[in-house]
Order: C-alpha cells, then sequence, then structure tokens
C-alpha cells in the first residue's frame, strides 16, 4: 500500500469513528452533565489507547522524549481537552445535526493554522473546497 492510500484510510476510519463518537456522546449524555462525562470519557479513551498500544507492540518510555515533544504534546492535550468539554457541552444542548457541522468547521481553522504557522499553502481547489465546506457546514447547521 503507498503513502496516500494509506493516509487517506486512516482519514477516512478517523471521520467514521468521530461520526460515531458524537451519536454514542449524545446518547450517553441524556442524564449526565456534560463536564464529567466528557472527562470518563476521556479516561476510557486513554485506557483503551494504551491497551492498543501494548497489544500492537510500540509502547516507548515518554520519559525519553525530548523536553520539546513534551510541551507541544501538552499543549495538544490541552486543546483537545478544550474542545472536548466544548464539544460535550455543546453535545447537551444542542442536536448532533447542528453541533456536529459547526465543529466541522476547525477543518478550515486547522488550513489556516497551518497556513500561518507551518507554510502549508492550499491551491486553488483545496481553497474552493474550504469554502463549499463551509457554507455547506453553515446551511446544515443553521436550518
Amino acid at each position: 500500500m503507498n503513502t496516500t492510500s494509506n493516509w487517506l484510510i486512516w482519514a477516512l476510519l478517523s471521520a467514521v469513528f468521530a461520526a460515531a463518537t458524537a451519536i454514542l456522546a449524545k446518547v450517553g449524555l441524556r442524564d449526565l452533565p456534560a463536564d464529567p462525562a466528557a472527562f470518563v470519557r476521556t479516561l476510557l479513551a486513554a485506557l483503551f489507547l494504551g491497551l492498543v498500544i501494548l497489544l500492537s507492540g510500540k509502547w516507548q518510555n515518554p520519559l525519553h522524549w525530548g523536553g520539546s515533544a513534551w510541551t507541544w504534546l501538552g499543549l495538544s492535550a490541552v486543546a483537545s481537552a478544550l474542545s472536548w468539554v466544548c464539544y460535550f457541552r455543546a453535545l447537551k444542548t444542542g442536536s448532533v445535526s447542528q453541533v456536529a457541522p459547526v465543529d466541522k468547521l476547525g477543518i478550515a481553522l486547522t488550513v489556516l493554522l497551518a497556513w500561518l504557522f507551518l507554510g502549508e499553502r492550499p491551491g486553488v481547489p483545496q481553497f474552493a473546497g474550504l469554502v463549499l465546506m463551509l457554507g455547506g457546514a453553515a446551511l446544515i447547521a443553521f436550518k
């Protein structure tokens, strides 16, 4: 399998599991407050991921990682946690069909930040796709 198809398969699987996450979380939040539910979900996800790493034989001692990796991963963890808190609060009070498209506006923000901070330059077709995605998210979320 070449590199291109490999990343695409993982990205498509990520989208499938993200969709499942939204539906399963909405059902799980029915009688629970959003923040503690997000916390418990995160703990369970961490345990599951640890099991995947152990069973795949990919464990590495993180104490051997450099300080820069720890800093960037730590900042990423804080951003993820804040995203999950906001997402669960939105799911608690909004419909999944509205919350999920607005959440996916993060795609456009990611491309913008990748352009500003990583030097990744979207071409005209990618820019057109982003505009269509933004418009589609708005049409879906704001009925």
